[in-house]
């Protein structure tokens, strides 16, 4: 319950624009598995929850990383699974006017309110192609129900993502545990990944959560066996939920197994709530 009486904490420095001029590649990270991703004149939000908690029950710690009235126009808005924390109705009301088009993945429909903007449903590794953007859903491994007893019979309703456009290619992992073959066939697939959005976390109790969540050392690894060439942790230190994890101990442990592997923040950034990168900047 102490949650519910902190107040929500406010982001110190939200990015003032939303569209990066000297980027072709940036990703701000809103908070949670939302992130905002630009592609040259592109723009794309993955799994967008900016309310103040998820289903009434988890809170957030902090507010989320972005003004939404800064928004582009979205070409895209991916939704990896049914899960309150990533199908958020009242965050896609939000953005209504902003999206072009969302996808979500098999047997998502389901659960998907009829919007002014088309929903696309993706099975694994179907893509889908217009005006230069490619997106295509890949294996994860998770759950796909939303409200538990469903889980019997959506046992696909949940993925990833490889976005590709101009040239570059971003992976978004969405929410899944480790599993060497969806990660090696992804990269197989998708040669030279630019920047691969991985979650890392929930940690705690690892016994429950390891089958459908990667702790950091598991997205690290996953990373590599993307053969990426950047990555950015997601999901982690954004909401309070069942979870045993302290704020700071994912990207704490991550930090030290990037040390432990020779890795520099150059290549694996961690981002604060409200934090840009620029992964391949413009040239002029």
């Amino acid at each position: 319950m102490e949650s519910y009486v902190q107040p929500i904490k406010p982001v110190a420095n939200k990015p003032t624009t939303l569209q990066r001029s000297d980027a072709r590649l940036a990703v701000t990270w809103v908070g949670h598995a939302t992130v905002l991703i630009q592609m040259d004149d592109k723009f794309f939000l993955t799994d967008p929850n900016l309310t103040s908690t998820v289903g009434m029950l988890s809170k957030r710690f902090y507010e989320p990383g972005i003004d939404i009235e800064k928004l582009p126009t979205l070409s895209a808005v991916l939704v990896s699974h049914m899960h309150f924390d990533h199908l958020s109705y009242g965050s896609l009301d939000e953005i209504e006017d902003k999206t072009s088009r969302l996808f979500v993945p098999q047997e998502g429909l389901t659960y998907t309110p009829n919007y002014s903007f088309p929903t696309i449903e993706l099975r694994p590794w179907q893509t889908w192609t217009r005006d230069g953007i490619s997106i295509t859903a890949v294996p994860v491994q998770h759950l796909g129900g939303r409200y538990g007893l469903d889980e019997t019979w959506m046992r696909n309703s949940c993925t990833g993502y490889v976005l590709e456009y101009h040239g570059m290619r971003v992976y978004f992992g969405g929410d899944t545990g480790y599993n060497d073959s969806i990660f090696t066939k992804a990269g197989a697939r998708f040669p030279n990944i630019d920047c691969a959005l991985m979650p890392i976390a929930p940690i705690h109790p690892r016994e429950f959560m390891k089958r459908a969540h990667t702790d950091p050392i598991e997205a690290l690894q996953g990373f590599i066996d993307l053969k990426a060439k950047h990555m950015m942790p997601i999901h982690f230190d954004t909401y309070s939920n069942s979870t045993a994890d302290t704020v700071g101990e994912a990207s704490g442990i991550l930090r030290t197994a990037m040390q432990a592997r020779g890795i520099t923040d150059t290549t694996v950034t961690i981002l604060p709530i409200g934090g840009q990168w620029v992964v391949i900047p413009k040239h002029d």
